[in-house]
């Protein structure tokens, strides 16, 4: 059974214009060690960042901030704010292309073209393909965020758009690298799901039939942190590789020498 998880510390804030924000220092190791507070966060993307956002990142001592975003999102959303002194690293983990078409509708459609696309279980079938899909075809850049953030990058916030899935991912895949244990895992995962840290659902129609409640129910499979997408996650590394060592060490090229840097930048002493 997983230990009881600690509280997050009582200054972790609420800020106006990053979502989903959180240090995963506490996290619990199956040998008995926790992530150090203060070495990796999580957050959506930092482009609506106010000036007290940004003043609060920058007493973090942050050393990288790791962008999944594709081209496409941040031509949405714009280019993260700039923090002096800290190296940002885009490295996409969806293509600008994929699915282009797919979120033009989200955004654009009216209620019979959602329903087209996403009734009857196809939302939730789309997302779970994605995490199959990230996991078998995004080992190169998981290997690059491994070996960068065991040589020189923390501490780092790791970050996507709404900062639960390819954040999300990429969050799990270094943790699994460090021995945190899978329900661990999962439960900071989930925590995307709180009302204040949720990712605002943005629509070209954005009245009560554009936002409607069959419109947002639609939406909610590609906008909830579903268990069943980390799961889809796991169970496709052991499906692929027969274990999560050997995950790490054949698809992602992780050698056990960089394992033990990994530990050793993000555990405490034990």
């Amino acid at each position: 059974m997983t230990q009881q998880l600690p509280q997050a510390p009582s200054t972790e804030p609420e800020l106006t214009g990053v979502r989903n924000f959180r240090d995963v220092g506490g996290l619990p190791t199956v040998d008995g060690r926790r992530v150090r507070h203060g070495r990796l966060y999580r957050s959506g993307h930092l482009a609506h960042a106010t000036g007290e956002d940004a003043a609060f990142l920058a007493t973090l001592g942050l050393h990288t901030v790791f962008d999944f975003r594709n081209a496409a999102d941040q031509r949405l959303e714009g280019a993260d704010v700039e923090l002096p002194g800290v190296r940002n690293l885009n490295i996409p983990l969806t293509d600008p292309a994929d699915g282009a078409e797919f979120w033009t509708m989200v955004r654009d459609g009216d209620l019979d073209q959602l329903r087209s696309i996403l009734d009857g279980g196809k939302g939730a079938d789309r997302m779970i393909a994605s995490y199959r899909s990230i996991i078998t075809e995004r080992t190169a850049e998981h290997s690059r965020v491994l070996h960068a953030v065991a040589e020189d990058s923390l501490p780092a916030l790791m970050h996507c758009a709404a900062g639960k899935d390819r954040a999300g991912l990429s969050v799990a895949v270094t943790l699994l690298a460090v021995g945190v244990e899978r329900e661990a895992i999962e439960e900071d995962y989930l925590k995307s799901n709180a009302p204040s840290r949720r990712y605002k659902v943005h629509r070209s129609d954005s009245s009560p039939a554009g936002m409607s409640a069959e419109v947002m129910e639609l939406l909610s499979p590609l906008f909830e942190a579903r268990i069943e997408y980390l799961r889809t996650a796991f169970d496709t590394i052991e499906a692929t590789w027969g274990t999560t060592d050997r995950y790490l060490a054949e698809g992602l090229k992780v050698a056990p020498e960089t394992r033990e840097k990994l530990r050793g930048r993000l555990l405490d002493e034990g």
